[in-house]
């Protein structure tokens, strides 16, 4: 069990670099979320950039979800066809709550322990960090699955083409 909100994985693929980057590019588009003419194509599967080496991408999705996962890959050519190194992460901004709000119930936590000796106040603090984090991590998880699978049944219609 993995107790950071980061996955990783290799995939290879029987398709070219330029063929797998050129399917993905069909599938993702840059969206500008202060205009909303560009939110409106449904037959793409992601959001983000792909350039020449690589990906950055998430999930289409059509309301918020702060545990998204963000998809970077990068693409290498082999001599049967290319291989493609996945990460999932959290965005920076959903990162950076979940380790803010860790941080202010530990110190919450400690200061209950040890400055005030109010042991009962200081094991919820504990508790309700330890909850966060669990929840964060469950959330996460969940999302990357969901992902995962939208981006293999990506790959795998790639290879029916």
């Amino acid at each position: 069990m993995n107790l950071l909100p980061f996955h990783s994985e290799t995939l290879v693929s029987a398709l070219s670099k330029a063929e797998v980057l050129e399917q993905l590019n069909k599938q993702t588009r840059e969206v500008d979320f202060l205009d909303k003419r560009s939110q409106y194509d449904q037959a793409v599967l992601f959001n983000g950039m792909v350039g020449k080496h690589g990906f950055r991408i998430s999930k289409v999705v059509q309301k918020g979800d702060s545990f998204l996962p963000l998809i970077l890959g990068k693409v290498e050519d082999t001599a049967r066809g290319s291989i493609l190194f996945l990460q999932y992460r959290l965005f920076p901004g959903a990162l950076f709550f979940i380790v803010f709000w860790s941080i202010v119930l530990l110190a919450f936590s400690a200061f209950y322990f040890a400055v005030l000796q109010n042991f009962l106040f200081g094991g919820i603090c504990l508790a309700v960090a330890i909850v966060n984090y669990l929840l964060a991590i469950f959330f996460f998880r969940r999302q990357v699955k969901i992902s995962r699978n939208a981006f293999h049944q990506l790959i795998n219609l790639q290879m029916k083409d």
